[in-house]
């Protein structure tokens, strides 16, 4: 019979309440309260830190460069590339896999959230019911603006921007800009492409 960890990994019904994911969570609380207590002079500490938080999924060779606070659920089912950014105050809901491609940016309070509940209230029963998740996959050179909400099943195509505030709901094209609640193309971007708030 499955774990209730398998279940989670493998996007079952599952229940979020089970000993040994309670376990894992707490142990992921305390490597995020260790990360969020180093400044900024501490970026070895705080590499090392990450390195056992996602369990060896970052690319040590171009670490990321995360502000903390960050809060994660579990970590080790997040996977990032090298050379990426992260702003203060993001959250990855990991309890489906997250992967992040190389080069991405994220303004502040960007959430990731690949766990749901069901709709039906008698199924859902509180903290006793059971709740799933979906993966989320951001490919290279996305940059994700502050506040923005990507919910679990998409996938953010290379080169997309996905403006503040939104909430992502469905895939997002590859070199695409979408914003809005819930998020909609707003252009298509070719290479090259200036803003027209950029200088010259």
């Amino acid at each position: 019979m499955a774990t209730e960890k398998e279940k989670m990994i493998a996007e079952r019904f599952y229940i979020a309440t089970d000993p040994q994911l309670t376990a894992e969570r707490t142990a992921a609380r305390k490597l995020c309260d260790e990360f969020n207590r180093t400044t900024g002079d501490e970026l070895e500490k705080r590499h090392e830190i990450l390195n056992r938080l996602f369990h060896g999924n970052m690319d040590m060779t171009k670490p990321a460069f995360i502000e903390p606070p960050l809060t994660v659920d579990y970590g080790y089912n997040v996977t990032m590339g090298p050379g990426c950014y992260m702003n203060f105050n993001c959250c990855f809901l990991d309890c489906a896999p997250i992967k992040i491609g190389k080069d991405v940016l994220m303004g502040p309070m960007v959430q990731l959230y690949p766990p749901a509940h069901p709709l039906d209230p008698s199924v859902r029963d509180g903290l006793r019911g059971p709740e799933y998740a979906r993966s989320i996959t951001i490919g290279d050179n996305v940059w994700i603006g502050g506040g923005a909400i990507i919910l679990g099943g998409v996938t953010v195509g290379e080169g997309a921007t996905i403006g503040a505030g939104s909430v992502v709901t469905k895939d997002v094209e590859p070199w695409t800009l979408v914003a809005g609640n819930p998020a909609h193309l707003i252009r298509r971007i070719e290479k090259g492409y200036k803003s027209p708030h950029e200088k010259p």
